[in-house]
């Protein structure tokens, strides 16, 4: 039995949330006794309708009994092959190794603008991604070089586009907010609050009426839609679970809870910091996984991608992670407690999954370390390459602004001010 918005069980039991300011913002969030989901019998749709209005139980979706099952009957306790193990390590290093770079670059003045770091959230990019097929589509956040790396966008095409150079990923155009590659089926980074999700629902709606109304053969790609828990309070979220759901789209809300919007507390700004009880509100499934653990993250991920490849719609996750660094490099990350940033930074992704591979044999000191040295010569090439690479030719603006050259303009000679050499020079008279 597969994930399905008609099997609702009961929450997991959480103590009551607080947002009062005496108390550590993580007291209610995983780091507490309350790590692992439960597994309740299903109720029906009569029961949940007779249950009692004034209850405060709301109902959730667990990870589907095939996964239980999957284990049970599993004759090995590892959760994971070495081969697995050593790519999920690797792509994770990428990430971190990665943002780590990006920083000495930023102030060191090769890169401009607002750039936001991932360090800490590589569980949930590594997890949910790894899973994908190329033709998958991905839509991510103003947080986008990991999940871009994750996806497939070489290294170097993703650093060029940060030092604005030509070659890369978007031709130096977007930025470190707006990654973009159509080779790779990663259709942008949003600087704007919820304003992929839209997007990422059209992606959906576009596979699955290709599949059932236009027949396409092997048309089953399925929609990841990355955000942040600030931009679970706005309308575009709600209004694409609805149709999402309405219409059993491919798609996957992964919703990247790090409590923090900004300088936000996730506590102080949502009636009900429970993220995934909006799934079942909306008729799909809602579940809430520890996204600092990328093993679980991976679990969830499975299923959730292959019920949308099956057909039976979309899913909401709430993986509950942290950012190590600020919101972005401008941010001083003062806001935040010490003892609060301590605690989750000894609940790191990657050094959780490397005790793992070393507890269950998986990998040795020696293989892990050849991995970074491999990540860390394939940044410095990237750094190097994205240097040396030219900047846009000055042409270029005025490039993938209108669809039609016509809705720019016709000069005195009769021909298009686009293309007017001089124009696009800046000499031309207007």
């Amino acid at each position: 039995m597969s994930l399905s918005a008609t099997k609702f069980v009961h929450p997991i039991t959480t103590p009551p949330s607080t947002r009062s300011s005496d108390k550590p913002l993580f007291s209610t969030f995983f780091g507490s006794n309350h790590t692992k989901l439960r597994f309740n019998k299903p109720i029906v749709a009569a029961q949940r309708r007779s249950s009692s209005a004034a209850s405060t139980s709301s109902p959730v979706v667990a990870v589907s009994d095939v996964v239980k099952e999957k284990k049970l009957k599993s004759t090995s306790n590892l959760l994971i092959t070495k081969e697995e193990g050593l790519v999920l390590y690797e792509d994770m290093i990428l990430g971190r190794f990665f943002e780590d770079m990006c920083a000495q670059m930023y102030y060191r003045g090769k890169m401009f603008g607002f750039v936001h770091l991932y360090n800490g959230q590589e569980a949930v990019s590594t997890g949910f991604i790894k899973f994908l097929k190329k033709e998958d589509y991905v839509v991510s956040t103003y947080r986008d070089h990991v999940h871009a790396l994750s996806k497939g966008v070489p290294a170097r095409e993703v650093m060029s586009e940060l030092f604005g150079k030509a070659t890369g990923c978007c031709r130096g155009q977007g930025g470190s907010m707006h990654m973009f590659s159509k080779q790779y089926n990663l259709l942008g980074g949003f600087a704007f609050i919820g304003e992929g999700i839209p997007v990422a629902t059209g992606a959906a709606f576009s596979s699955k009426y290709r599949r059932e109304v236009l027949k396409e053969p092997g048309a089953d790609e399925v929609t990841l839609a990355f955000f942040g828990d600030g931009t679970c309070n706005n309308g575009q979220f709600y209004e694409c679970l609805n149709m999402a759901a309405l219409w059993k789209l491919p798609i996957v809300f992964v919703v990247e809870n790090n409590l923090w919007a900004i300088g936000m507390s996730h506590l102080r700004a949502t009636s009900d910091p429970q993220i995934w009880k909006k799934g079942p509100a909306f008729g799909m499934p809602g579940i809430h996984v520890d996204g600092m653990d990328v093993l679980k993250v991976r679990e969830v991920a499975k299923e959730a991608i292959e019920r949308a490849r099956r057909g039976e719609g979309p899913t909401l996750v709430e993986c509950e992670t942290y950012r190590f660094r600020g919101h972005s490099l401008a941010d001083p990350d003062e806001l935040r407690d010490p003892a609060e940033k301590a605690h989750y930074a000894g609940r790191d992704p990657i050094t959780a999954l490397k005790k793992y591979l070393f507890d269950n044999k998986l990998a040795s000191e020696q293989e892990l370390k050849a991995i970074d040295k491999k990540i860390e010569e394939l940044l410095d090439d990237a750094v190097e390459f994205a240097d040396e690479s030219p900047l846009p030719p000055r042409s270029q603006l005025l490039e993938n602004v209108f669809a039609d050259p016509k809705g720019f303009g016709i000069g005195p000679d009769g021909k298009y001010r686009c293309e007017d050499p001089k124009f696009t020079q800046g000499t031309a008279h207007v």
